[in-house]
């Protein structure tokens, strides 16, 4: 079964959360709440309560903004929020999706397709690997839109899919708002949005959820007045709300506080990097040291990424270590692990330690480090 019948989590295959979605929309009493787990990509797991009603607000609004129904590739893990309203859009709009994971590749399953109108829904990551593939642009060619969501899409990477002929439409939004509930800014139809006096995004509306399973204490901290007051930081902008990044991925070092965020788009403009994630972790020194966890096209060091980011960014915020990998961890859903990405950069800490500790040892002199802010 999709669903745990005492607590109406979403788990299971796709076709089984699919066959599910189906009997829940078409249920003549007002059924119970699903229950869908957040990703913790930022901390741990929660279960969200979503209501028929918002689902339906959520599906029927992003048909609005889209042009109508339409036929879907499911390119995302079947029990996340994206995904599950992947296949409930599929239940509402009375078509099959197409599951990519049944099909050879996105091409082959672009070939299944057999809808007037074409969606898909993806991560940024994926975007960046597609893009990679000939192939798969010219399979994602072929739809009406994609949305692309679960993480910033920077600008860069836009520019490279437009000018590859791809309709991307980013999407802002999380499980407690059914999923994408603001698309390229402006907000679905019957959806409001708002920005706190402390800077925090407000969201209210049809498409709110009824609140965390098992944790009614929390529910009440976001849930007040008809808004859920999210963790992310953001402003508007003649009515576009840009999103600045996570109220709590602000690192303090040497006393300066740090948006993390901000600091990672700009280190992703170097034409070099592939992806960074950029975090904060302890240090007796400066109370959180900045960390870039990078991939990259070519060897680029410290320094150069350090006088790259202050040319835009105030010196103080740019990084004090530069851990380069092969790839970024990523949870099943397609987004960074930050939580991984963190253990990386402590345990790279914890290398640099012992060689410095090695270095003073044979030398009898401290190791200098940079004091330039």
């Amino acid at each position: 079964m999709a669903f745990v019948s005492s607590q109406r989590l979403v788990h299971g295959s796709a076709r089984e959360v699919w066959t599910q979605l189906g009997q829940w929309q078409a249920a003549s009493s007002r059924p119970e709440p699903i229950v869908v787990e957040t990703s913790g990509s930022t901390g741990e797991p929660k279960r969200v309560l979503l209501s028929r009603e918002a689902m339906r607000s959520s599906a029927s609004a992003t048909y609005a903004r889209l042009g109508g129904p339409g036929q879907w590739l499911l390119a995302l893990p079947p029990s996340y929020v994206a995904g599950v309203q992947v296949l409930f859009r599929s239940v509402l709009s009375g078509t099959e999706p197409v599951l990519l994971d049944e099909q050879e590749d996105l091409s082959v399953a672009v070939r299944a397709m057999a809808g007037p109108r074409r969606y898909t829904s993806l991560v940024p990551t994926q975007l960046t690997s597609m893009l990679a593939s000939e192939r798969d642009v010219a399979a994602l060619r072929t739809f009406d839109a994609i949305l692309v969501g679960g993480a910033a899409l920077e600008p860069r990477l836009r520019q490279d899919a437009e000018r590859a002929g791809l309709g991307l439409v980013a999407t802002y939004g999380m499980s407690e708002t059914c999923g994408g509930c603001v698309y390229d800014g402006v907000a679905l139809d019957g959806v409001a949005v708002a920005v706190s006096t402390g800077g925090r995004v407000r969201v209210g509306g049809p498409v709110l959820f009824d609140g965390y399973d098992g944790q009614p204490e929390l529910t009440a901290q976001v849930l007040q007045d008809g808004w859920f007051l999210t963790s992310d930081l953001g402003r508007l902008d003649d009515g576009l709300l840009q999103v600045l990044g996570r109220a709590d991925d602000v690192v303090i070092s040497g006393g300066v506080n740090v948006p993390t965020d901000a600091v990672a788009a700009r280190v992703r403009e170097h034409e070099d990097v592939r992806a960074v994630e950029v975090v904060g972790i302890t240090d007796s020194r400066w109370g959180q040291r900045v960390v870039a966890v990078v991939t990259t096209a070519r060897a680029v060091d410290l320094a150069e990424i350090r006088d790259f980011v202050s040319d835009r960014l105030p010196r103080a915020w740019t990084p004090r270590e530069l851990v380069v990998v092969d790839e970024l961890p990523l949870l099943r859903n397609g987004k960074v692990d930050r939580k991984a990405v963190e253990q990386m950069a402590v345990a790279n800490q914890a290398r640099l330690d012992a060689e410095r500790g090695a270095a003073q040892r044979r030398t009898g002199r401290g190791s200098a480090e940079d004091d330039d802010r």
